[in-house]
């Protein structure tokens, strides 16, 4: 893969600039029987333009950061790449507004994305083409597994909150644990984009997921459940609820699922022979 500029790189360019992610804002805040003034930060969402081998592939409401693992993630999610070295180039426009990606595609995949669509439980991408028609023959077998007060508490500390969710109360969260315990993490508007953005970030790496975690913020419906099973994750686990889909999914295609994971408890809904009791 050549003219590949990294996440670390990119965001280092841009983190010299004082909240590049966030806003200050004066808000008219009402108590009891008056208004008062004051400053607050709210999230900087912003309109993120994919480019796929010269056309544009899609726009998406994100927040200007890791913009490469969000694309790559997207792309391995939906079946349009196989794998990094797929890549030929990517880069993001001195503006960050704009990814530009070249690459060897599947364009059986590339021409399903947006002709059959499934509108999805999420929001800012929203949409997904060809996850399905590979998810439905898909299977996770793996001997991985983790003892019960590991899995609490790696989500007691990945639940702790971020400088951007102090500031703005308005970003989801996904962090991906390997077996050695080697963490990638991202934040952003959407669940679904954190959770690309995340694989996208574990890819870049080259990591090998199929003894990995995942933890998210937000609930585990199907289509979460689908990113899981495309990336051979075996074990996903949010402090939010989940769907009866996304269980019946989970069931059916070897994912550990666990929800409403909060201090001493956790529901395991499928698959918990993962989750060894100490």
């Amino acid at each position: 893969m050549n003219n590949f500029l990294g996440s670390e790189a990119f965001a280092s360019t841009f983190l010299k600039k004082e909240n590049i992610n966030s806003k200050k804002i004066i808000v008219e805040k009402f108590l009891e029987n008056s208004f008062e003034s004051f400053e607050d930060f709210v999230i900087k969402d912003e309109k993120i333009d994919f480019y796929l081998n010269g056309e544009k592939l899609i726009s998406v409401m994100t927040i200007k950061e890791h913009q490469d693992a969000h694309i790559i993630g997207f792309l391995l999610s939906e079946a349009v790449i196989s794998n990094i070295d797929d890549i030929k180039s990517l880069k993001i426009s001195e503006d960050g507004l704009s990814v530009f990606v070249e690459a060897d595609i599947s364009n059986i995949a590339y021409e399903n994305l947006f002709k059959q669509k499934t509108l999805t439980s999420g929001c800012c991408v929203g949409v997904t083409g060809n996850a399905d028609k590979v998810f439905d023959c898909s299977f996770i077998s793996t001997n991985f597994k983790l003892n019960s007060s590991k899995i609490l508490e790696q989500m007691s500390e990945f639940n702790k909150s971020s400088k951007l969710f102090d500031q703005t109360g308005c970003v989801h969260k996904a962090r991906i644990v390997l077996e050695d315990e080697t963490i990638y993490e991202a934040e952003d508007i959407g669940r679904h984009n954190a959770i690309d953005k995340v694989i996208g970030l574990a890819t870049i790496a080259k990591k090998n997921l199929k003894k990995s975690i995942l933890y998210v913020t937000g609930r585990l419906s199907n289509e979460m459940v689908v990113k899981c099973v495309m990336h051979k994750i075996p074990i996903v686990v949010s402090k939010a609820a989940v769907t009866y889909e996304g269980i019946k999914a989970a069931n059916e295609h070897g994912v550990t699922l666990i929800g409403f994971a909060r201090e001493h408890k956790m529901n395991v809904y499928t698959h918990s022979g993962r989750v060894k009791v100490d």
